[in-house]
């Protein structure tokens, strides 16, 4: 049996793009929980993200800024390479719904498999941001919709930003 780490670093993995309220929850629960947190971006070039990773990195420091256990990195390849790179035991994923329950089953299976020492913690969505993704938040912000207290006003901001470009290039 292995000793527990006297620092737990965790890793909390995803696009952010954008970042919303429901991802803040879980970043907020996650520093009282882990001694650091690291918040990763995931360099995906098979989607074609409205921001760039940099533009991502910049709007999640604008507000994590709050929380001094929390830092913001980005990474290709293996989550699980990047975690134990990091040193982090833990990876922390959050959960919507039972379709995302399947889908992060199977990661998590796949991460113990290749890395048995990093463990895979689910937090549960609270319930007022059960329903928020970045992909929704994207298509009702283009499509008109208000999306007020889904994303912080920064992000919304910047989205608004985004628009009036992609309004103004056509």
């Amino acid at each position: 049996m292995s000793q527990k780490p006297s620092h737990v670093i965790a890793i909390y993995p995803g696009s952010f793009d954008p970042i919303t309220n429901g991802h803040l929850d879980l970043i907020q629960r996650g520093s009282r929980i882990f001694d650091r947190l690291i918040v990763s971006i995931l360099r995906n070039d098979d989607k074609e993200p409205l921001f760039t990773v940099e533009e991502r990195m910049e709007m999640l420091r604008e507000v994590l800024c709050v929380y001094p256990n929390v830092r913001v990195d980005c990474f290709d390849g293996l989550l699980v390479d990047h975690a134990s790179a990091q040193q982090a035991t833990v990876l922390l994923r959050g959960i919507r719904a039972i379709s995302d329950y399947e889908y992060e089953l199977q990661m998590a299976l796949m991460n113990r498999r290749l890395r048995p020492e990093i463990e895979t913690v689910f937090m549960m969505a609270n319930e007022a941001y059960s329903f928020i993704s970045s992909r929704l938040v994207k298509q009702v912000f283009f499509l008109g919709g208000n999306i007020t207290g889904l994303v912080p006003p920064s992000v919304e901001a910047r989205l608004t930003t985004r628009l009036s470009k992609r309004d103004s290039a056509k």
